[in-house]
């Protein structure tokens, strides 16, 4: 599946423009952490950016909420192993614990986008370039974290070998090269 069939399948089962923003910056995300990892760029990618596909759908039901995605993918002959990443980044619905490299960047990649979004809020000029790796580890330590996002999940960036401050560098800079694209 090329990248712009993907993006047009989202934006069938995605109408919320900042969920489709999330998506994308997952995926970038997600492309260079398997570059830095040596894996499959452009599958880590795409599963990046459908990993949220059935979140509409599913009204973010915590037990549906990546099993319904299975069913969207199936039929498509989407890689078994993406299928498996996006389902595995909902603990809740899949009830199994994630145990491959891919399943674990997949979780803090697009848990740590919607730490860096919840951060750039707080800056005037709302850029994510304006976000600093300090900035990230600082709100992780926050008594107050971000509601919507699980500090396990990012947490488990320690479990690929990539400290939090490098992960969040690495974050930071891919969420910038989408910066246009995710309105930030």
């Amino acid at each position: 599946m090329s990248r712009k069939e993907a993006l047009e399948l989202l934006k069938k089962y995605i109408k919320n423009d900042r969920m489709i923003a999330h998506c994308i910056a997952s995926e970038a995300v997600m492309r260079n952490v398997a570059i830095l990892l040596n894996q499959d760029a452009e599958k880590w990618a795409l599963a990046g950016l459908l990993h949220d596909i059935d979140v509409e759908i599913t009204n973010g039901d915590p037990y549906l909420h990546a099993l319904e995605a299975e069913n969207i993918l199936k039929p498509l002959n989407v890689d078994d192993k993406i299928i498996d990443a996006i389902k595995m980044h909902n603990e809740v619905a899949a009830g199994i614990p994630r145990s491959t490299t891919f399943q674990f960047a997949l979780a803090c990649s697009e848990t740590i986008t919607g730490l860096i979004t919840a951060t750039t809020m707080v800056y005037p000029d709302k850029k994510v370039s304006s976000v600093k790796p300090s900035s990230v580890v600082k709100r992780m330590k926050e008594k107050h974290f971000a509601a919507s996002v699980k500090r396990e999940n990012i947490l488990e960036c320690e479990k690929i070998g990539i400290p939090l401050p490098q992960f969040a560098e690495i974050a930071i800079k891919a969420m910038c090269s989408v910066s246009d694209e995710i309105g930030l």
